[in-house]
């Protein structure tokens, strides 16, 4: 059996590898952090793990440019299971109204992780979206939003999303930020996970208030 620190330094290589391997379309180990089962949250991507592979190879091999940056982790451990929650920054580069940018979103990932026959692996993956911005890559340029476009999403990916829709991705415009009842909610879900509950369907809300650790 192996010790708290071991399980520790195993969740924080994991997290780790998902970014490397992903940015890096390394997709044979990347598949290879989730498991079979395991189902990913984004802004514009809600499905299972395998087929968020396949999308975002297609993108990658489009020229799709997505990469991600991590900070910090803190890892809650109960049993076979934990939950992980993860500084990460989001940069995508596109075109935007004839300009082309970089969006910078700074959040969470939270994940949901289960230790099955001796390796541990995400069930669910859903970041929160702190705070973004939008700028040209050139900084002569001059760029003009669409205040009604950018209006509705929510103030932490809102720029994320203008970039995503304006490229003919549909964005989901509920998911966790800064504060708020979605994130109220999955910390909800963690406690459940952490307790031994029922993973439920990532796409509803819990149903019902668990008590336990939320701010981990």
């Amino acid at each position: 059996m192996s010790s708290e620190a071991e399980d520790r330094a195993l969740i924080r290589d994991l997290v780790e590898n998902w970014a490397l391997w992903r940015d890096a379309g390394d997709w044979e180990r990347f598949q290879t952090v989730w498991h079979e089962d395991a189902v990913m949250m984004a802004t514009w991507f809600q499905g299972p793990a395998t087929e968020f592979i396949r999308v975002s190879r297609e993108g990658f091999e489009r020229g799709v440019n997505i990469l991600h940056f991590l900070g910090g982790t803190t890892i809650d451990l109960a049993g076979e299971r934990a939950i992980a929650q993860t500084k990460m920054t989001i940069s995508q580069r596109a075109e935007v109204e004839g300009v082309m940018c970089d969006v910078t979103c700074t959040g969470r990932f939270y994940d949901f992780l289960e230790r099955r026959q001796g390796s541990w692996g995400i069930v669910l993956r859903q970041p929160i979206y702190e705070k973004d911005r939008l700028d040209p890559i050139d900084p002569a340029a001059s760029l003009a939003l669409d205040s009604d476009r950018l209006d509705r999403f929510p103030v932490g990916y809102r720029h994320l999303a203008y970039l995503q829709t304006v490229i003919g991705y549909d964005v989901k415009v509920d998911m966790p930020g800064l504060a708020g009842p979605e994130l109220e909610r999955l910390y909800r879900r963690g406690e459940t996970w952490l307790a031994g509950g029922e993973l439920g369907d990532p796409m509803r809300p819990p149903l019902r208030r668990r008590r336990g650790t939320r701010g981990m």
